[in-house]
């Protein structure tokens, strides 16, 4: 196998020791390790990368834990927290199937993770660096503000009602164009929930600061509580209010409270090696492009891989509880991707996909070892990946879904669709402008706002409001 190594040590496209891989059936007679893995020019290595991964999850799925070692063995020589994008995102997808192969034992999974504990300010640390170092949640927000502003245009009393009140900037930047209205600014109360109380805390300091500066009566209502469990009557939303709600990444997480963690795992086919051959004589600059040039033969994510029906119990009722509000206004922002699928398999691959994406941006914009890039990393998108292949039942919260399913459960609610203005658009092209970065973009669909990178969309951005509005 070592001789199959050019004498620069680069592996040529016709004696790859990755195409007498793809020749083999990976096996626990193979052994291992490899010393040529090491090798492996950079392009060679993340398809080989990707191949262990889906045979990883292939032998997972079936219950083939022999194999399954031997792909995470074999994963662990290549992959890397600190290497290029690849080798990062295996390192979380290989620590997420091992961790579903760990809990069918589970005294042994819960010893080994007794001590891994993100304290509080690691986890507000963690979404500031999203905030900061991506620019998805500036889009968002810069959208729905204006989305918000029209929609309350006039009104002497507005009601923002937060579903998950952890970052200001939103709203000391709605603050700010109040202050700025031509018929003066409202009385302005923000009700904001969070799991932690003093995250709340800070946030009400914080804005409470902004307005008493700009002279706008302001009210900051905190309710400590999750979301699956929020009560209703406590958002205490009064008659002559103007009410706008705001949704960033949290809706998804209610759709974990209908599902029984029981689904049925179908063993997936892996790719054939006269494909993975074709593969090779590709030049793919970036990781995106690996999963993008049909890598994954037969495999590709359908429109809904199989996901949860859209009208669940605990959504319906809680959209309906909401609708019930009459919101003039209801703004959300979630990840375009389908994570919610019934088998293993159709979660990997979308969260390829969808990270892949992730983990290119901060590539191309980001140095290799900057710490704050390894943070985000490992506490944000390693733990979603995490959630998304390792658990299931009510344990798995990450249960992304694309737009059209949210158009799906909207309408049924009885919600009625706002198109995002002219002017919102706008204002996220010219804040994308500024950032500096070509590998962003936006693109409408369906009256919604899509954030990209290149050309896979990332995070949506819709506002709806009670029908009687329309």
């Amino acid at each position: 196998m070592a001789g199959m190594v050019q004498e620069d040590g680069s592996s040529s496209v016709t004696s790859s020791p990755l195409q007498i891989f793809s020749l083999m059936s990976i096996s626990p007679s193979m052994g291992s390790p490899y010393p040529w893995l090491r090798e492996l020019k950079s392009e060679d290595r993340g398809l080989y990368l990707i191949q262990l991964l889906l045979s990883c999850a292939n032998h997972v799925a079936a219950g083939s834990l022999d194999n399954a070692n031997l792909c995470l063995e074999q994963i662990s020589l290549l992959a890397s927290p600190d290497g290029d994008s690849m080798q990062r995102m295996s390192a979380y997808f290989t620590e997420a199937l091992a961790g579903r192969i760990l809990k069918s034992w589970p005294g042994l999974y819960k010893a080994l993770n007794s001590t891994k504990i993100f304290s509080l300010s690691e986890s507000i640390l963690v979404r500031r660096l999203f905030f900061e170092l991506c620019p998805f949640l500036k889009l968002a927000y810069v959208v729905s503000n204006q989305a918000i502003l029209e929609a309350m245009e006039g009104e002497k009393m507005i009601h923002i009602i937060d579903l998950n009140s952890g970052e200001p900037a939103q709203w000391i930047a709605l603050i700010q164009a109040l202050s700025a209205r031509p018929e003066g600014p409202p009385h302005l109360r923000i009700t904001g929930i969070h799991e932690q109380k003093v995250v709340l805390e800070q946030t009400a300091l914080r804005l409470t600061e902004e307005a008493e500066k700009l002279d706008i009566p302001f009210q900051f209502n905190p309710i400590v509580s999750k979301l699956e469990n929020l009560d209703i009557e406590s958002l205490r939303v009064k008659t002559g209010e103007a009410l706008a709600i705001s949704s960033v990444l949290q809706l998804h997480s209610l759709l974990a409270g209908d599902d029984d963690g029981h689904r049925k795992m179908t063993p997936p086919k892996t790719p054939s090696s006269a494909h993975l051959h074709r593969v090779l004589q590709m030049n793919q600059s970036t990781l995106g492009e690996l999963l993008e040039n049909e890598l994954i033969n037969g495999h590709s994510p359908s429109a809904d891989s199989g996901s949860s029906a859209p009208f669940s119990d605990k959504m319906e009722s809680f959209l309906s509880s909401l609708l019930g509000l009459s919101p003039k206004i209801m703004v959300v922002t979630e990840q375009e991707s389908n994570h919610n699928g019934s088998t293993l398999m159709d979660r990997l691959l979308e969260a390829l996909y969808f990270y892949a994406a992730l983990f290119d941006c901060l590539e191309s914009t980001m140095p290799r070892g900057s710490i704050e890039r390894l943070n985000l990393e490992k506490m944000l998108f390693g733990e979603e990946i995490k959630n998304i292949i390792a658990c299931e039942g009510i344990e798995r919260k990450e249960r992304h879904e694309k737009l059209e399913k949210w158009i799906q459960r909207f309408d049924f609610i009885g919600f009625g669709r706002v198109p995002l203005s002219y002017y919102g658009v706008l204002q996220a092209r010219r804040l994308l402008q500024s950032y500096g970065c070509n590998g962003y973009k936006i693109k409408e669909e369906n009256g919604a706002l899509v954030i990209c990178w290149q050309d896979r969309a990332l995070f949506s951005v819709s506002a709806w409001r009670c029908r009687r509005y329309d």
